[in-house]
């Protein structure tokens, strides 16, 4: 079952590459033929999508949730004690990291690989569950010092120049390749023939 489900995961990875390559033969076809062609159909297909005002807004947006918590100090330590030390239990005493490994990936032959991240992932699983541990008693034994560790940690970081970025038209690419059309269209066309027909060969094959 896990052979097929893969089988059926390469095989659409090789007809999107196949897709992929026709389409850059169409592209790099047009570049070396028609690029002005090209360009007004770029330039027909420009979109600009304001990206500050429907996510930036959303991200910068300041979520206070501290006060429920500490307005509930006990019941949200203990829920985080809880929630630790069931994790702890969990990574030291339950988890078979090689029983793990066989049931997902099988005898593959990057088993020690798989081995490694997975012993990295439940390695950092117990830091955080530490940290919860830790971050639960002080929770609820001194809130109040909870608050000052807090707010010595806290850091504002803001997210809009990041966006402002993105908003920024960047006319070099197109410009760059419609200045050199033959250069950039026999690079496209070469590589795309060479992608589909090893896509081909391998689907012929099959």
């Amino acid at each position: 079952m896990e052979i097929f489900f893969w089988a059926i995961c390469l095989q659409a990875l090789e007809i999107f590459t196949l897709v992929v390559g026709i389409v850059g033969m169409v592209l790099s076809t047009l570049l070396l033929l028609a690029p002005r062609l090209l360009n007004r159909i770029g330039e027909s297909l420009n979109r600009s999508i304001d990206v500050d005002k429907k996510i930036s807004r959303l991200v910068d947006r300041s979520i206070p949730t501290a006060a429920f918590f500490y307005r509930h100090n006990i019941i949200s330590g203990v829920c985080l004690i809880v929630g630790a030390v069931f994790v702890l239990l969990f990574l030291f005493f339950r988890l078979d990291v090689d029983g793990l490994v066989s049931v997902f990936f099988g005898n593959d032959k990057f088993k020690v690989a798989y081995d490694i991240l997975i012993t990295t992932m439940a390695l950092l699983g117990k830091v955080a569950g530490a940290a919860g541990l830790l971050i639960g008693m002080i929770l609820v034994s001194r809130p109040v010092k909870m608050q000052q560790i807090e707010k010595r940690m806290d850091t504002w970081f803001a997210t809009q120049p990041m966006w402002e970025k993105l908003n920024r038209f960047h006319p070099s690419v197109d410009t760059l390749v419609l200045g050199r059309p033959i250069i950039f269209g026999a690079i496209g066309l070469f590589t795309s023939v060479v992608l589909t027909f090893l896509v081909v060969n391998n689907l012929i094959h099959l």
